[in-house]
């Protein structure tokens, strides 16, 4: 007989604490990070929806091989997101993944955040393609797509994205902003008008 369990009324810390006690409340958790790393993964990596959902799996072994460490005083989203990182770049390191690339809607969506977070003498002119966005971040130096991404498309704090990074906060703001400035650097290189 199934047991019926409301995730939805659980934080993510209960839901660890009741998953080491029965495994079933595990699937909770899945669903809940699911899509949020599904769009992480394939936002960093660019990889394939085979070797994403290869990725996407190994993370939520990991994870649940490793919630004995998890320490209940952090977040638990930071935790699943820096562990979900670690195994994308060593999936990147070991079969020298293609090139990042970032459209569609991301995209739109990096630019749009990109211009609200600038001074408006700064902001970015809203014609530019995704293709053009997506050459943009390929262009730029990985620690610079990740902290765009993570602040941008995943909607991370600065206090989220140091402990996802394991970087002091101060850091992520100086990351931010070279991130920015690169960003801005790279479009005028391509000759692309503000």
């Amino acid at each position: 007989m199934a047991v019926i369990r409301d995730c939805n009324l659980k934080s993510d810390e209960e839901l660890v604490e009741l998953t080491l006690s029965d495994q079933g409340w595990y699937l909770c958790l899945m669903q809940r990070y699911e899509a949020k790393l599904t769009r992480f993964i394939r936002r960093i990596s660019g990889v394939n929806d085979q070797d994403l959902e290869d990725i996407l799996q190994d993370v939520f072994i990991k994870v649940y091989r490793n919630l004995n460490n998890f320490d209940l005083d952090l977040k638990f989203s930071s935790w699943i997101y820096r562990i979900c990182r670690n195994h994308v770049i060593s999936h990147y390191r070991k079969v020298q993944s293609r090139p990042q690339s970032i459209g569609g809607e991301d995209g739109e969506l990096i630019l749009h955040m990109i211009k609200d977070d600038n001074d408006p003498h700064e902001l970015i002119d809203e014609t530019l393609s995704n293709e053009k966005i997506q050459k943009v971040l390929s262009q730029m130096d990985k620690k610079y797509q990740e902290v765009i991404v993570l602040k941008y498309l995943e909607d991370k704090d600065y206090q989220e994205i140091s402990d996802i990074l394991k970087k002091p906060v101060g850091t992520i703001g100086t990351l931010l902003s070279r991130a920015k400035k690169q960003f801005k650097q790279v479009v005028q290189k391509q000759g692309t008008e503000f």
